[in-house]
């Protein structure tokens, strides 16, 4: 005899109505672990439910009328159980497959995230399904690397990058910077991918002696769109908008800065200097001091910034601090001179550009040692 199950007037056969009570159990044994580690669990579940559907669609057992009503069975099941629309299912389908394939798996392997999360296998009694079966769904390999961001923090990172090394370095990224998703999305946007794993000529060597093993990430451009400069401007109206939209900019920076003071004075002698901007480090422990120049980067701007970093470390900087840092924050520069001028510098200082559009992201294959290498020691 057929048993078939009717949801929104239509019937479904004993074999779908098996397999889609197999999916509600997944949902409900997930659900029920969640108050113990509640981000890997809802991976846990999304990548286990994806997987499921996967070899289905690919098998051709089931089409896209199917996954419907998979969506329709489980809202019918339990109206309060929300996230699993048409969509949602398909974004875990897509989720398990990005990490499932073989070019993922090698490049975690490659740079050793190649532990897994083990799940003990869940089991469905009789009672529990509406034919008389018992039915098991196997552990699913779900890479531990994973579970350092959230589920929608990963539909960002598959949607908007291409390759599996970029897709790596922003999970390890937004795990690093504690990312929301709208703040990750910008990163992604802005090429922090490139713009923080570029070479590292625009760090002097004085700043590469002084932090020799702590994990200095400094961008090279930094994206300013935000302050709605015109072309045309002078360094007080990008010193304002800075003011203006310090949250942002600081985020650009990086979560690990933190604002001082704007033009904080310090006294040299009988004459007062002011610095542009003052931050504090958090990571690194240290004052960090930039100055804004709205013209192209010269060699000689280097000088003023390394007086303030003198008498920031004579005078303010605490015992238990380290060195202070300089960023000359510039409109252009030529990575030729930037490089010549870094090379022979002694003092802790950097040069970063800043841009007042973002540019198109470009999909690069690039290695992700250095970064690893440096997160890994903080």
């Amino acid at each position: 005899m057929d048993i078939s199950l009717n949801i929104n007037g239509s019937s479904m056969k004993q074999g779908l109505e098996q397999d889609f009570a197999q999916i509600k159990n997944i949902i409900e044994f997930h659900r029920s672990r969640a108050s113990k580690t509640v981000n890997e669990e809802s991976l846990m579940m999304s990548w286990r439910i994806g997987q499921y559907i996967s070899e289905k669609l690919r098998s051709n057992e089931w089409g896209a009328k199917v996954v419907m009503q998979l969506s329709e069975y489980l809202r019918s099941q339990n109206p309060d159980l929300k996230g699993y629309s048409r969509r949602n299912i398909y974004n875990m389908v897509a989720f398990y497959e990005a990490y499932s394939s073989s070019e993922f798996i090698s490049v975690q392997q490659r740079y050793g995230f190649d532990e897994i999360v083990q799940f003990e296998t869940a089991q469905l009694s009789a009672a529990q399904l509406p034919v008389a079966a018992i039915v098991k769904f196997q552990t699913a390999q779900l890479p531990k690397v994973l579970t350092l961001t959230t589920f929608t923090n990963h539909l960002t990172i598959l949607a908007n990058c291409q390759c599996s090394e970029e897709r790596l370095f922003y999970i390890l990224y937004s795990n690093r910077e504690r990312l929301k998703n709208k703040e990750l999305l910008r990163c992604i946007e802005n090429n922090t991918y490139t713009s923080l794993l570029g070479s590292n000529k625009h760090i002097s060597l004085g700043l590469k002696d002084k932090y020799a093993g702590k994990p200095i990430l400094f961008k090279d451009t930094a994206f300013v769109d935000f302050l709605n400069l015109p072309q045309k401007h002078n360094e007080k109206q990008l010193h304002n908008g800075i003011l203006e939209h310090m949250k942002q900019f600081v985020l650009e920076l990086g979560k690990d800065f933190l604002f001082v003071d704007s033009e904080y004075p310090i006294t040299v002698g009988s004459s007062t200097f002011k610095i542009d901007l003052l931050f504090y480090h958090r990571g690194l422990r240290c004052l960090v001091a930039m100055e804004l120049k709205s013209k192209k980067f010269k060699p000689a701007d280097l000088g003023q910034l390394e007086f303030y970093l003198e008498a920031l470390d004579r005078d303010v900087k605490r015992s238990d601090e380290n060195p202070s840092i300089g960023i000359l924050l510039c409109q252009t520069a030529d990575r030729h001179v930037v490089e010549y001028a870094m090379n022979r510098s002694m003092s802790p200082t950097l040069v970063t550009q800043y841009k007042r559009m973002l540019i198109p992201q470009e999909v690069l294959q690039r290695s992700l040692d250095e970064y690893i290498e440096l997160i890994s020691n903080k």
